[in-house]
């Protein structure tokens, strides 16, 4: 007989993570550089070579995070998306449990799969919270989450969700954060608008292994043009959060707020383009610094497009998501 009060399935919403408090900064930092698909070392020189680089930048990141308020919002930020995701599939009539799994945080990815299983579920959703591929951060979180799943003597069915670059929902919700950035430029300072569309960077070594990042990435900005129909806009795709002396992919978006500026465009929009929640490469990356660089080179206009966070059209996007991803024969 069938147990009605099992839930059909669990939802696991993976993100990377980030340091609640300033004392949280060096430990997240040596945590996600000891992992190998960061760094691909054997682990005698990775994990020495993780806590030197730790201990070099934590003081400098601790600044970054102090002029944000002094932590990373994305915990609290990814279980409010969690939150709104359980009310919006309960919307259908059904009670589904949804938990976190932070790779380099609490609550850990283990810390959300035993809590779906204590409640029963037999069915897990992993749904990255990284709409474009890459080794690094969907690809690294499906690996512990199958680590942990191996380890269980029952352990639960596992739906992963690899990939949704071009999601529907996901793709009009970023369309309508640029429409709302645009609205905020003087109408006759469009015409010299340039939009970055600035995803997360990755060293161009990984793309000529094959990871599928970059062409994900111009997957999404091609959706998102299509949706917003504008081919009279200037837009680049950009990359940011380079770090070490590894080529990494290019354009830079500092690189190119300096080019724009000096190409005559007066206004600027910075598209958050791989990212689904505030955290520090908005917050200061994109808010301070960037902001900083575009005053210090002519840019008049300087405007950051807003994070989706919990809009209810990326929220609808991730439950279509999910749905899908449980009534689609496997």
């Amino acid at each position: 007989m069938q147990d009605n009060s099992r839930p059909e399935f669990g939802v696991l919403l993976l993100q990377m993570g980030g340091p609640e408090t300033l004392d949280d900064v060096g430990p997240f930092i040596k945590a996600m550089l000891s992992d190998k698909n960061i760094m691909d070392m054997c682990p005698a020189a990775r994990l020495p070579l993780a806590n030197l680089i730790a201990t070099f930048r934590a003081p400098r990141s601790k600044r970054q995070y102090q002029a944000i308020g002094g932590g990373s919002p994305i915990g609290s930020i990814t279980q409010a998306q969690a939150d709104a995701l359980a009310k919006s599939i309960a919307e259908f009539g059904k009670s589904v449990p949804v938990r976190v799994g932070m790779r380099y945080t609490t609550p850990s990815i283990a810390d959300g799969v035993k809590s779906l299983v204590k409640q029963g579920v037999e069915t897990i959703v992993a749904l990255p919270l990284h709409p474009q591929w890459s080794k690094a951060t969907t690809g690294s979180a499906f690996d512990v989450v199958k680590q942990v799943v191996d380890s269980m003597d029952c352990p639960p069915a596992v739906i992963y969700i690899d990939e949704w670059a071009k999601e529907p929902g996901y793709i009009h919700a970023v369309a309508d954060s640029i429409k709302e950035a645009l609205a905020q430029i003087p109408v006759q300072e469009l015409p010299k608008t340039r939009v970055l569309f600035s995803a997360h960077g990755l060293p161009e070594s990984y793309v000529k292994r094959g990871d599928p990042y970059q062409v994900h990435v111009c997957r999404t900005v091609d959706a998102v043009m299509d949706v917003l129909d504008m081919p009279e806009l200037s837009v680049v795709t950009t990359y940011q959060s380079r770090m070490g002396p590894v080529k990494w992919l290019s354009p830079s978006t500092s690189d190119q707020i300096q080019a724009a500026a000096g190409e005559g465009y007066s206004s600027l929009v910075i598209v958050p383009i791989t990212f689904v929640s505030d955290h520090l490469e908005t917050l200061y990356e994109i808010n301070i610094a960037y902001r900083d660089l575009a005053a210090k080179a002519g840019v008049k206009h300087f405007v950051p497009a807003a994070s989706l966070n919990e809009s209810p059209t990326f929220i609808e996007a991730l439950t279509r998501l999910v749905y899908r991803a449980v009534t689609l024969p496997k």
